[in-house]
């Protein structure tokens, strides 16, 4: 399914004239308004394509809040540019205050891809509409909307929830940030919503990767096991299991951009790209975590930008157990350029040929079959132990990756085993930090992480040219556990607070 970033042509007008010309009050013919646009299936769908479009630019930076912030990846650092050093490279390094940029760009186009999404659900109850294909639509909105609070909240914590539009701009000044449990009961009920009104499958090929029942399910069952409701996440993620998925034979078919393996039997849900052409809908993950010297050793174009981001620490690569079949697909240790091999990782999952230099075709999956099993073996453990049920979902991935069955766990060994499994069965999907979380209390997970930041700090995964560490790095308290409310939105509406310790 193609995103087409349609709502770029739409435009919300909020000034209201009390001058009585009316030559001062005509309709710009170039601009379609909202009251005219929004009349049928044709327009709707365009209108959800745009917010399907929007939460694709949100994924394009979700490796810094799952990945970065983690000790799954780390940067290859360039000596002679630290133009990053306050912005992206401080995820990695644990130094976000709240006027980092790039914590303001996620705040904003979140909450703008939630206006577009709440204004489409408003319009549709009144566009002329086939009842099936409106349930559908607001099925997908409901699901993209539960998505991206998912985020939020665990991201900043207490957000701002919006479920509706504003038609004046004075209201926005009184909103204020709603308590978490809010939040999740929010989410908990869109997705319960969406799970009745999406179908498990779309007749139209054109609308594969669409979210399905199945995603909502899969969603809804990561929410309660999120918020430790592991009874209902049991119940929730068994449906999943009679819906047709299954595990690939080859983990590397979840990554293959080929038309024949592209949203297969394990995907749930993906946020969808096509390369190859001029349309913008491309991936460039592939250029973002080649290394910066790589030129086109990695990425076969020499003339590609390569970011030297995400690279995989030392830690990630040592926990591979030997003859994992998933190691080698997810990561390459060094390159070789020139006859000369350098010693710098890189993710290599979505790494695949394509025609067009910085335009991959590689979707990035957002929810996997593996995923749905590995949850459902932690949410039987924490609620009963380590059953043959549990071990057997955990089996079925470390036999997809050439490793022996696990027996003989307690419940405290089968948690830490699961959570390995995780890291590694995922790795670089941008699960790790929400993982980590979601496992330890905030000063288990300061404690956790200043652990491998002193390791780094000895040995750092790539060299740094000689630029030394400052003292604020890799170090980690527990307010650290969600990020800062951005400034700018603090200084906008006084009524919002900021988080603790920044």
């Amino acid at each position: 399914m193609k995103y087409s970033a349609i709502l770029a042509i739409l435009f919300i007008g909020l000034l209201h004239s009390s001058c009585s010309d009316d030559f001062l009050n005509q309709t710009d013919p170039t601009k379609v308004g909202v009251d005219v646009f929004y009349k049928d299936e044709a327009q709707v769908k365009q209108a959800l394509n745009g917010v399907y479009s929007q939460v694709q630019a949100l994924t394009n930076s979700g490796y810094l809040f799952g990945e970065f912030q983690s000790d799954n990846t780390t940067v290859d650092l360039n000596p002679s540019d630290r133009g990053g050093a306050g912005g992206w490279e401080a995820f990695e390094f644990s130094t976000v205050n709240s006027g980092n940029g790039e914590i303001a760009t996620v705040w904003n186009n979140y909450y703008a891809a939630l206006y577009n999404n709440n204004l489409t659900l408003e319009k549709l109850a009144t566009a002329t509409i086939a009842d099936a294909s409106k349930g559908e639509i607001e099925g997908q909105l409901k699901f993209l909307r539960a998505y991206m609070y998912f985020n939020l909240v665990q991201y900043f914590g207490d957000v701002i929830i919006v479920t509706n539009t504003l038609s004046t701009p004075d209201p926005a000044f009184d909103l204020i940030r709603s308590p978490q449990t809010e939040v999740w009961a929010q989410i908990e009920k869109d997705l319960k919503e969406a799970v009745t009104l999406l179908p498990a499958t779309y007749a139209t090929v054109g609308d594969k990767g669409r979210a399905t029942k199945g995603a909502a399910l899969s969603l809804l069952g990561k929410t309660y096991l999120t918020t430790k409701k592991y009874t209902e996440a049991i119940t929730v993620l068994k449906q999943v299991t009679v819906l047709g998925y299954a595990l690939n034979a080859n983990y590397s078919d979840n990554f293959d951009p080929s038309p024949a393996k592209k949203n297969g039997v394990e995907s749930i849900f993906e946020i969808q790209y096509q390369g190859d052409n001029d349309l913008g809908e491309w991936s460039n993950f592939e250029y973002v975590f080649a290394p910066r010297v790589s030129k086109g050793a990695v990425t076969g174009y020499a003339s590609g930008s390569n970011g030297g981001r995400n690279i995989p620490t030392n830690d990630i690569m040592a926990a591979y157990e030997t003859g994992d079949l998933r190691k080698d697909i997810s990561l390459k240790p060094s390159f070789t350029l020139d006859g000369k091999v350098y010693p710098v990782p890189y993710v290599s999952k979505y790494n695949y040929p394509h025609t067009i230099v910085g335009r991959t075709n590689t979707n990035w999956p957002i929810l996997r079959y593996a995923d749905v099993l590995l949850m459902l073996a932690e949410s039987i453990n924490e609620q009963s132990g380590p059953t043959g049920e549990a071990l057997g979902y955990l089996n079925q991935i470390r036999k997809r990756a050439g490793l022996a069955d696990l027996n003989g766990l307690d419940k405290t060994t089968f948690k830490t085993a699961v959570l390995k499994e995780r890291r590694l069965e995922l790795a670089f999907e941008n699960h790790r930090w929400f993982d980590l979380k979601r496992t330890k209390t905030p000063a288990e997970w300061a404690a956790f992480m200043n652990a491998h930041g002193a390791m780094e700090k000895v040995k750092p995964t790539v060299d740094r040219g000689n630029v030394p560490f400052n003292s604020t790095d890799y170090i980690y308290t527990e307010n650290e556990y969600v990020l800062p409310i951005p400034a700018p939105q603090i200084l906008i509406n006084a009524k919002l607070t900021q988080n603790p310790g920044y």
